[in-house]
């Protein structure tokens, strides 16, 4: 693929996350279709197809930039105290995105969002984990989808309740919670 190719791939990429993002703010995700996507994107639907296999492919790919966008532009916030993934950061674009993820969380489309959520999270927390050198009493998939799970219940549990914390706060909470417990779960050498 040549460069004039790929941004063409990439614009209509973004025009489309751009459509899914308005719609999901105007209406519940389950009632959004591929045709709504493309009006309101101005594209083809062969162009749709081209890139995306549905709506579902389309809004797990957007969840993957978040995630990677987040995990690139974080990496200080790994280290020491954190081998997880950049939670604080996570719980700042929540923060500054809470009226697309409050129609999330209340929508019916929270099921495929925790789901594919938690699949990255978890496979980005066990590469992490494998990649720290620290060995476990148990399984580092499971411990990855422990704490992927942690997070995201979490998450939930502050957008239902209006973010009645910072998300410095929330890090910090999410924090105190799952790090003990995978520190307990550590093999000492």
């Amino acid at each position: 693929m040549n460069e004039r190719q790929d941004r063409r791939s990439q614009r209509t990429r973004h025009l489309l996350s751009e459509a899914l993002i308005e719609l999901i703010r105007e209406k519940d995700y389950n009632t959004i279709t591929v045709s709504d996507i493309i009006d309101r994107a101005n594209v083809g639907r062969s162009t749709f197809y081209s890139h995306y296999r549905d709506k579902d492919d389309l809004f797990a790919d957007q969840l993957d930039r978040v995630i990677d966008v987040l995990s690139r532009g974080f990496p200080s916030e790994l280290g020491e105290g954190n081998l997880f993934f950049p939670s604080l950061g996570l719980f700042r674009h929540v923060a500054q995105e809470y009226e697309l993820y409050k129609a999330l969380v209340w929508g019916s489309s929270m099921d495929l969002l925790f789901k594919h959520v938690q699949n990255s999270l978890s496979n980005k927390i066990e590469q992490n984990l494998q990649g720290s050198g620290r060995k476990f009493n148990v399984p580092i998939p499971i411990l990855a989808n422990f704490i992927a799970g942690s997070f995201l219940t979490l998450l939930q549990w502050w957008l239902e309740n209006k973010m009645n914390y910072s998300p410095d706060e929330m890090d910090g909470i999410f924090k105190k919670l799952t790090i003990p417990a995978v520190e307990a779960q550590e093999i000492k050498a």
